[in-house]
């Protein structure tokens, strides 16, 4: 196994450095030239979703490179995930997406959000009339473990999945989670779903490792942040590399979200900096902020959270 991936509970390698395709204003030509110039890079781990819209685009840089016999299929990671108005039929919902991508299977197919929408509700924030009363998790497990036994996908998992979450799903799961890929990075650290996780043999995958900026709902607060500069100028790298290797050092891969050649570069050179104790101590004390807090799927009258604390189950 290479230094840059990791093994699964399910037995597969993902490689640590991922390459996030969801774009506020998704135009498929730069996608498609951003992934053309990641893999170039060496990136081999690519994340996408139905509500990202970036299926299409995805697929068709990943089959025209497999085709050209710049890379073999086998050596792509891919990952896409269930939107919550798909909770309905899982199997339905991931041969649409294989259609979208012109793909046979996926590596990964997680769960987006622990909530279950009608099944119009096919946008990023739902309206109050959108909420199912009450998410039947073991019947969308169920949905997902017979993608797996169709060998639509190589692993399933989840994301945005709290402790209690997890513990839930874990009491009738006949196939645990691979991967529950959350927000993580210096200023929201995990620190107890991670080490949740590491008890359950359950990978912990960071989203916006960067804390998202370039988003419309992210924040420059980490790359910003005086400590993690401190720490950069002090090993002549950038603040960016410093919060990626955090994330890496902590065991959790990171998928990365830019299409800016020169910081598709900076980001997997992330793997080769080295950050010694002082410097993870001082990460550490950071004051934690969730940025991505999921206030959309919170209200109360239709969603079955009627605050954030029932979205994360205190963890926020």
């Amino acid at each position: 196994m290479r230094s840059d991936e990791v093994r699964l509970n399910c037995g597969i390698t993902i490689p640590v450095i991922g390459l996030g395709t969801y774009s506020s204003h998704n135009h498929t030509d730069t996608t498609q030239k951003a992934i053309h110039l990641a893999l170039q890079m060496g990136y081999r781990h690519f994340d996408t979703a139905k509500i990202y819209g970036s299926e299409p685009a995805v697929g068709n840089a990943l089959r025209v490179a497999i085709e050209d016999q710049i890379i073999p299929r086998e050596d792509v990671f891919l990952t896409s995930k269930l939107w919550s108005a798909d909770h309905h039929d899982p199997v339905s919902a991931l041969k649409h997406t294989l259609r979208k991508l012109g793909m046979e299977y996926i590596d990964m197919y997680l769960v987006h959000w622990p909530v279950k929408l009608k099944p119009w509700a096919c946008y990023a924030v739902p309206k109050e009339e959108d909420f199912e009363k009450e998410l039947d998790m073991e019947a969308t497990w169920e949905g997902m473990q017979r993608c797996l036994d169709m060998e639509l996908c190589r692993c399933i998992g989840i994301s945005n999945f709290s402790t209690k979450k997890i513990q839930n799903l874990l009491d009738f799961a006949s196939v645990p989670p691979a991967v529950n890929q959350v927000e993580m990075h210096p200023m929201w650290r995990q620190s107890r779903l991670r080490e949740s996780c590491g008890e359950h043999g359950i990978h912990v995958s960071a989203y916006s490792p960067l804390g998202g900026p370039g988003n419309a709902w992210g924040s420059t607060a980490v790359v910003q942040n005086p400590i993690i500069k401190s720490i950069a100028l002090k090993h002549k790298a950038t603040p960016a590399k410093v919060a990626l290797k955090w994330g890496l050092s902590r065991g959790a891969s990171v998928i990365v979200k830019s299409f800016n050649p020169e910081r598709l570069r900076e980001n997997m050179g992330s793997l080769d900096l080295k950050l010694d104790e002082e410097d993870l101590m001082e990460i550490g004390k950071l004051e934690e902020r969730k940025i991505l807090r999921g206030d959309f799927l919170v209200n109360h009258t239709t969603s079955p959270y009627k605050s954030l604390q029932d979205l994360w189950d205190y963890e926020i």
